[in-house]
This record gives structure tokens, C-alpha cells and sequence, in this order.
């Protein structure tokens, strides 16, 4: 066919080869598919022939097996628009014999083309003729020989012919971008592969519809990657024009042999539009660079390969930073543009982005030391020109170099840098350039995930308090402490230089960048800022305190009171605790202190910053009323099924029993809708046959207990929706007190002792000389308060029986009894009754001593210890409010006029404390 072709266009004839024709339409092939059959259609007219009906193939008349149409036949379509493309008028091809070159057909062996290759000057200068036929031997011969031989005169004529636009022209039509892809599919000579890449680089830089052409079909940038990795480095200038994506980087597996190509000799490469080493650097920082953007990398990936390029992905930086040499990279700096000259600098400042602070040091070094020239006045000079958005990320790596020196000293490079990063972060007309400073402010911090990404949000939250997995995130090992203490001392010099920079200016920056409508920018300083209050907690005296708290306080308790996020509210606390440490700052921070102390006591059990902050806000005064509120959010008579006898709360649900056997199921959340909307009956059971005298939900799991008057403890499991019963065990006793742990039930039975129950069946008798008012069940030890007014302390795995305080051996012993006994942060606490009065009682549960001691005005039914309160529930109808730590009275509040209270309990956070009372009523307090 291609013969044919070929005598066609040198005899002037245009008549189109019968191959290019479909027999159907007889019109030139526009979408050619080959069938099973062999024969080649075009696709609208076959599909049609299908359509109705026909299942055979139009010349062969042989049965289609497939009817689904295979894909383009690209070959054939190549050659046709090859075709169409290069066939001339009739005197565009007179030639001379001579013109052409003999080709052997000798197969694939290497063979000299050197002497074929014939060019007359006088045609170079003058002829374009001559290319034209020569480019058609590329495009339409079958003859591979034939076609390399065209490459390399091509090659030839580009090299010496002087006449680049009209060459550019010729060579830049699609068709001869394919017929080059065709060389590099199918020649394995070197030579001629390299004077293919070679020119198709030239073109392509000159010209993107070229890279278009290439672009179009993923298997040609494959070629050329598959080429670069087996050894033909030109084909990295011809990548780096592609612009492949990063997954298909990670699926090539290419940061080797991009390395290969940096720590090679410049004398190694012939003359290019661009440098290999340069096009190579420029590449590797693009496959680090988008190191941070995992998501929208792995969402591009078949689901079998998801890991492995993960996987490519986490050790592609460390990889380049164990192997690479930046010398050669250094030297190439002033070699390439301006842009050029960019990514390669994002390429070093992605390079000191380990996870390990001790090899970001070196590499630091490396940077600043290599090379021919200064690297540090290099990129000053390139800062002073630099496009803004670009500016912050020259700026940030000049500021690591610089600090590589001692910190204390004046800097012309530290100057200009902070000066530069400064400005940036307040050109408000320019978000990119916002967003370029606050990003590098972040990775300034020096803490780096295996991928790259800064840590100082996960820091942040585990210097809070909050976040136990942020060494997880660090590198493991024998050098953790090394590494960690390089760490710290990079983050000092770090925040001391750039908080000491014009006394704070930084600091202003900071509180523009907050003011951002661009919610990135404004969390990326919120952390920042953060970060920085909090090292100036770390740092010597500089002064800075105060124009940190005019420039972030007022902002950062808004950003606490109104934070939907636990993560945010807690940087934003641990940034409000910096100024509780001089005078200056408390005094300013505690006009804010009823704004912030709500949202305080959500952390104080999981934060020391917030425990801290409220001790604080505490100190020296005798009445905490300004700080804590009670209010009543809720009440429900329930009074038709009689007195509720116990309460007890879970997650967001909150269980009463009643004297009539009846427990109720409540949702509790403490909102500001008012009444109503915190207490909601869900679900009322009626298992029991009496008084339901117990609730206990133990931490470890969802299952209710609830103990009863009718001899039974009932097993309920806890769901989302409804609360069920599992298991009933008959006790044959009254059940007073139910305490659950592991695999043992304690109560008060009618009569003296405890009864300890397992669930097996097997039951004993505890104490069996004392009757028994109240429990607590702490740890395998169970604590006893007795009619006797006496206190003893079980250990259950051995049986041994400690007396805390001895009983009372008068008369009317009657009326000395402990009504209420609660074990609560290692201490003992009880309320007592006698005839002289009402004492509460605190011992040391390890040694058994008497740590206080204080008098009540009424006698105490039910306790309730929070962090912060103690509640009495009073004989009287009063609920008295007590400061834990001092053990003053704060208020009391009245719950009825004509009741008492009987049990109460607090929800999971302390915001809720549940009462229940003798007149039958729930009562919902809320605490703020």
C-alpha cells in the first residue's frame, strides 16, 4: 500500500490509495475500524449495516462474533492525514534522481546512515523542496529505515539550514508529530531516538499545539517516559514540556532516574532548548510538591493501584533527599528563566520538608554552602525581582538559610525575608499572595509529616492537650529525642527572630490576615498566630506581649466563644492561655473571663490548658457566682407514677426510676431554646413489679442496670433508638444501691451486710454485722456508710475489711448514721447525721486520713460531685451548691416547697445536673 502511495505523490497523481477509501461510503476514511474480518470500514457506515440487521461482514460475508465495534484504527488514520497533508501539486515533486537516498533493507541491525546522508548546501539554503519530500518519508513510508534516515536529515536541516520558521511551520502539523511518535515507538537506534526527541522538543517549546498533538493520546507520553527511563535523558526536556500529571509520575516510578539525570556532567547532554539537569530539578520539585495533595491523586488512580502509589508517593521525598546532589542543581540556577529559576527554589524549599528536623539541617547546609555561587545573595537578588505571589516562598527558604547563622545578630537576608513575608501577608489585594505567606509562615515551624505536610495544627492541639497521636505522626525510634529536641531548638530560633522583627510587627500581619474573606488565609494565620503566642510563653522577655495582646486578644476570645469546631475552639484557647502569664495580660484576659469560662469547662477534663485558665480566673476570690451560673432549663411531673427514687444520665439520655416500678427514658441536651426543649420523654418500660430503687450505667460499656424492690436486677442494652431488656436475675432480695463492675452485682439487701451477686449465680454476704445505708464501688474496692455511723473500705479479690471511721456506740445511736458516700479523685467524701447536726467528711483513700471536716445546716439525702461543685440534696427541698476546691457554700436553690430531694446525678460534661424528687417531679439544672 505504502509503495503505492509513495509513486502516487512522486508521479503527481492524487487519486487516494484504495486502503483510504471505505467500501461502503467509497469517501476517504474520517473514523476507520478494522474488523475481526480484516477489512476496514468507516464506523458511522458499519454501524449503520449493523443496525439493521446485519450481522456479517459486508466483502467477506464471514459472521461477526463481536458486534461491538473496536476502537480507531490511529495507524491508518495517521497515514491518511499524512496524506492529505503533504500531497503537493505536480511540480512540487520534480526532482532529481540524486535527490534521494539508498536505503538497504538489511532489517533492524545497526547500520551508518552517515554516508547516505548527502545534503547540498545550496538545497538547504535555498530548497525547501527537498524537506518537504524527506517529510514525507517519514509520514508515509513503511520502510522504518526509511523513516529514521528522514529524522536524521530532518535533523540535519534544522541544525544548518538556517531557515527555522519555515521548518517550524513544516514541523509542526500533526501529522508530522505522529510520524515522529512513530520512530519513538518503533526504532531502537539511539541515535536516531535522540534526533527525534530532540526536535520534537525544539518544535514543541516553540509551538503548544505540538504539545497538543502529543498530549492527545495518553500511550505517546508513556513512549517518551518509557524511553527516559531506559536511558534516553534528553527525553526529560521533552517530559518537563509535556507536563504529565503527578500519577502519571507515580505509575512510571521516575524520581531515580530524574536524580540520574541532576548528577550528571553537563558535557554529557548535547545542546538543547533546555537543559536535561534543569528540566530534571524542575520536575522532581513538582512530584514533592504535590506530595501534600493525596486526595485528588489517589480519586485519579484504578483502586488496585490506590496503595502502591500511595506508597510511591510518602517515600518519593525522602528519596530525593537521601540520593540527590545540589550542586549540579545550584549550578544550573542561573542557567534557566526566571520561572525556571522559581521551581527550582520550590524544589529546595519542598526538599526541607522531612520529617526528621536533624536532616532538614543538613540539607539546609548543603544549600547554603554548594554551589559556585552565594545561593543566599542569589536568591536575595531573585527576591528583589520576583513576582509577589512568589516572593513568600524565596522569602521563607532565605529565612531558613539565614538562620542556619546565629539568630541574635542583625541579618541583611533575615531582614529583607521577614520584611517580605510581612508585607505579603498584608497585601489584601492579592489573596494568592496572602495565601503564599501564610502557607510558608506554617512550614516555618519546622515539623513535617513523612509526606511534607506541616504539623503545626496536630502540635498545636497536643500541646493542649488534646491530641495523644501527634508523636505517631513523627518518626519512630532510637533518634525520637534527638529529633525532637532538634525540633524545639529550630521552633525557639525561628519564633524569636520573626517575633522580634520591629518589635512584633509580625503580629499585626497576623491579625490583617484574620481579617480575610478567604477562609484559608484566615486559618492559616489563625494557627500561626497560635503558634506564635504560644512560644512567646517559651522565649525570654522581649517586650512583645503587649502588642500581641492588642493586635489577638479581642479576636481570638470571638473565634472561642463562637468556634462550631473542637479543634479550632482548642487552638483558640491554648492561644487565649498565653496571656494568663504576666500581670499585664491576666488583667486584660479576665474582662473576658464570664465569655470564656463556658467554654473552658467543656476542656477542663481533657485539657490542663483549660484547668489552668479557670484556676486562674479563680484565684483570690471567696465566690466564684460571676464565673457559674444554675438555672433551671426543665421540669416534668411525673407524679402519677409515684416518687422517683433514682436518676442516672448516659451520652445524651437520662434514666429516672419510679416507685411504681416505671423507668423512663429522657433526651437531655442543655441548649438556650428554653423550657421543653431539654428534657423530651422517648420511652417508658414497665418491667419492674415495684419501686425501681437503682439506676447505674457502668463507664466501661451501653448497658443500664436497674435494680428493684420486686427481688430482680434487670440488664438493659442501650441503642441510638430504644432501650431493651436482655437478661432478669432474681435475686430474691430487696435491691438498695446497685453497683456494677465486670462481672459483679453489689446492692443493700432488706436487712444487714452487702450482697455481692455474679453472674454465674454465685452470691455472698459482705459486712454482715452493720446495716448498710450507702455503696461505692471504686476500682475492686467497695466503700460502706452505715446506720452506726461507721465507714469501711472492702477490697473484693481479698476479701480484707479497713475501717475508715469507727461507729458510734451511744444510746441513741439510731440518729448517727452516714447518709451519702461518694469516692471521687482519690478522696473520700460522706455526708453524716447525728443529733447534733449534719458533718461532711473528706479522707485520703489511700491512707485513710482525715483531710476536712465542715458542718451542714440540713440533713443531706443525695450527693453529686462534679470538678468544680459539690451538690447536697437536702432534706428541706434545697439544693446547695458548694466550690469543691475551697469547700465554701456558692448558693443554694429551691427545688420545691413541699419536697425533698432524692437522687441526682450530672451528665457526661457537667453541663446537666438531673434531679429527682419526692413530690414525683424531674427536674433539668443547667450549669454555665
Amino acid at each position: 500500500m505504502m509503495e503505492d502511495t509513495e509513486s502516487q505523490i512522486s508521479s503527481g497523481k492524487h487519486t487516494p490509495p484504495k486502503d483510504f477509501v471505505c467500501p461502503i461510503t467509497t469517501l476517504i476514511f474520517d473514523d476507520p475500524v478494522t474488523l475481526e474480518t480484516g477489512q476496514t470500514y468507516e464506523r458511522k457506515a458499519i454501524q449503520e449495516w449493523i443496525d439493521r440487521g446485519n450481522y456479517t461482514c459486508p466483502i467477506t460475508h464471514q459472521k461477526l462474533h463481536n458486534l461491538q465495534l473496536p476502537k480507531t484504527n490511529y495507524v491508518l488514520k495517521r497515514l491518511i492525514a499524512s496524506w492529505k497533508e503533504l500531497t503537493p501539486s505536480n511540480d512540487q515533486f520534480e526532482h532529481q534522481e540524486t535527490d534521494y537516498v539508498h536505503v538497504p533493507q538489511t532489517g533492524h541491525e545497526s547500520y551508518d546512515y552517515s554516508r547516505d546522508i548527502v545534503v547540498n548546501q545550496a538545497t538547504i539554503d535555498g530548497n525547501i523542496n527537498e524537506l518537504r519530500l524527506v517529510i514525507t518519508d517519514l509520514c508515509t513510508s513503511q520502510v522504518l529505515k526509511k523513516a529514521e534516515l528522514a529524522v536524521l536529515k530532518i535533523e540535519r536541516f534544522w541544525q544548518e539550514a538556517k531557515m527555522e520558521g519555515e521548518i517550524q511551520n513544516l514541523l509542526s502539523k500533526p501529522p508530522v508529530v505522529n510520524g515522529f511518535v512513530e520512530i519513538l515507538f518503533n526504532s531502537v537506534d539511539t541515535r536516531v531516538l535522540k534526533a527525534t526527541v530532540f526536535l520534537l522538543c525544539e518544535v514543541g517549546s516553540r509551538d503548544n499545539d505540538v504539545i497538543s498533538t502529543l498530549t492527545r493520546v495518553d500511550s505517546d507520553v508513556e513512549c517518551i517516559i518509557f524511553l527516559f527511563k531506559n536511558g534516553l535523558f534528553e527525553a526529560v526536556v521533552l517530559i518537563y514540556l509535556l507536563r504529565p500529571s503527578i500519577s502519571t509520575f507515580l505509575q512510571m516510578d521516575m524520581a531515580n532516574k530524574l536524580l540520574t539525570v541532576v548528577q550528571k556532567r553537563e558535557d554529557e547532554f548535547s545542546k538543547m532548548c533546555m537543559n536535561p539537569k534543569a528540566a530534571s530539578v524542575i520536575l522532581l520539585a513538582q512530584v514533592i510538591e504535590n506530595d501534600n495533595d493525596n486526595g485528588a491523586v489517589l480519586e485519579s488512580c484504578s483502586h488496585e493501584n490506590t496503595f502502591e502509589m500511595y506508597t510511591r508517593r510518602r517515600k518519593c521525598r525522602n528519596v530525593i533527599a537521601d540520593k540527590a546532589e545540589l550542586a549540579p542543581v545550584l549550578e544550573c540556577f542561573l542557567e534557566v528563566n526566571d520561572q525556571e529559576q522559581f521551581e527550582i527554589i520550590q524544589f529546595l524549599s519542598e526538599l526541607v520538608k522531612l520529617n526528621r528536623r536533624t536532616f532538614n539541617n543538613q540539607i539546609l547546609h548543603i544549600i547554603k554552602d554548594e554551589g559556585a555561587y552565594s545561593t543566599m545573595h542569589t536568591l536575595l537578588v531573585h527576591l528583589q525581582t520576583a513576582h509577589a505571589d512568589q516572593s513568600p516562598i524565596i522569602a521563607g527558604l532565605l529565612l531558613q538559610l539565614d538562620l542556619l547563622l546565629e539568630p541574635r545578630k542583625m541579618s541583611v537576608y533575615r531582614e529583607e525575608a521577614i520584611d517580605n513575608l510581612i508585607l505579603c501577608l498584608q497585601n489584601s489585594d492579592s489573596p494568592s499572595t496572602q495565601l503564599a505567606a501564610a502557607d510558608t509562615l506554617l512550614t516555618l515551624q519546622g515539623r513535617f509529616s513523612y509526606s511534607g505536610k506541616p504539623l503545626v495544627r496536630k502540635f498545636l492541639l497536643q500541646r493542649a492537650g488534646i491530641d495523644k497521636h501527634y508523636r505517631t505522626t513523627m518518626r519512630s525510634g532510637d533518634d525520637q529525642e534527638t529529633m525532637e529536641k532538634a525540633a524545639q531548638e529550630w521552633e525557639k530560633k525561628m519564633a524569636f527572630v520573626l517575633v522580634n522583627h520591629e518589635a512584633g510587627l509580625i503580629f499585626e500581619a497576623l491579625a490583617e490576615g484574620l481579617k480575610s474573606r478567604h477562609a484559608e488565609i484566615c486559618m492559616e494565620c489563625f494557627v500561626s498566630a497560635t503558634w506564635l503566642l504560644d512560644m512567646l510563653t517559651h522565649l525570654p522577655e522581649m517586650g512583645i506581649q503587649e502588642i500581641a495582646r492588642i493586635c489577638l486578644l479581642k479576636r481570638f476570645v470571638s473565634i472561642f466563644k463562637s468556634a462550631k469546631d473542637t479543634e479550632d475552639k482548642t487552638i483558640a484557647m491554648l492561644a487565649l492561655s498565653s496571656f494568663i502569664h504576666d500581670p499585664d495580660g491576666i488583667r486584660d484576659i479576665t474582662i473576658y473571663k464570664k465569655d470564656i469560662s463556658k467554654g473552658l469547662r467543656e476542656f477542663k477534663k481533657s485539657s490542663t490548658v483549660a484547668f489552668e485558665m479557670l484556676k486562674v480566673f479563680s484565684e483570690g476570690s471567696e465566690s466564684s457566682i460571676e464565673l457559674w451560673n444554675h438555672k433551671e432549663l426543665a421540669q416534668e411531673d411525673c407524679s402519677i407514677n409515684g416518687v422517683v427514687l433514682s436518676i442516672t444520665c448516659h451520652k445524651d439520655k437520662i434514666f429516672s426510676g419510679h416507685s411504681d416500678g416505671t423507668i423512663k427514658i429522657w433526651t437531655g441536651k442543655n441548649t438556650s431554646k428554653g423550657k421543653g426543649s431539654v428534657l423530651r420523654l422517648t420511652q417508658e418500660i414497665r418491667e419492674h413489679t415495684k419501686a425501681v430503687t437503682s439506676l447505674t450505667v457502668p463507664p466501661s460499656g451501653n448497658t443500664l442496670y436497674s435494680g428493684s424492690h420486686d427481688k430482680t436486677i434487670r440488664v438493659w442494652s442501650i441503642n441510638k433508638e430504644d432501650v431493651y431488656c436482655e437478661e432478669v436475675y432474681d435475686v430474691k432480695e430487696h435491691v438498695n444501691n446497685l453497683l456494677v463492675a465486670n462481672n459483679i452485682a453489689c446492692f443493700i439487701p432488706q436487712g444487714a451486710g452487702i450482697k455481692v451477686n455474679s453472674w454465674n449465680g454465685e452470691s455472698k454476704l459482705l459486712n454482715p454485722s452493720k446495716v448498710v445505708k450507702c455503696l461505692a464501688l471504686v476500682n475492686g474496692r467497695l466503700y460502706s456508710g452505715c446506720l452506726d455511723n461507721s465507714i469501711q473500705d472492702i477490697d473484693l479479690s481479698s476479701g480484707t475489711l479497713t475501717s475508715v471511721q469507727s461507729g458510734s456506740r451511744k444510746l441513741l445511736a439510731k440518729g448517727n448514721r452516714v447518709n451519702v458516700l461518694q469516692v471521687h479523685d482519690g478522696l473520700i467524701y460522706a455526708a453524716c447525721s447525728s443529733i447534733e447536726g449534719t458533718a461532711f467528711k473528706i479522707w485520703d483513700a489511700s491512707t485513710y486520713d482525715l483531710v476536712q471536716s465542715i458542718s451542714l445546716t440540713s440533713e443531706v439525702r443525695t450527693m453529686a460531685i462534679s470538678s468544680e461543685f459539690i451538690y447536697f440534696g437536702c432534706k428541706t427541698g434545697t439544693l446547695e451548691v458548694w466550690c469543691r476546691n475551697k469547700l465554701v457554700k456558692k448558693e443554694a436553690l429551691q427545688i420545691g416547697s413541699n419536697s425533698k430531694v432524692l437522687c441526682m446525678a450530672l451528665d457526661d460534661n457537667e453541663d446537666l445536673l438531673v434531679i429527682g424528687t419526692s413530690d414525683g417531679k424531674v427536674q433539668v439544672w443547667g450549669v454555665s
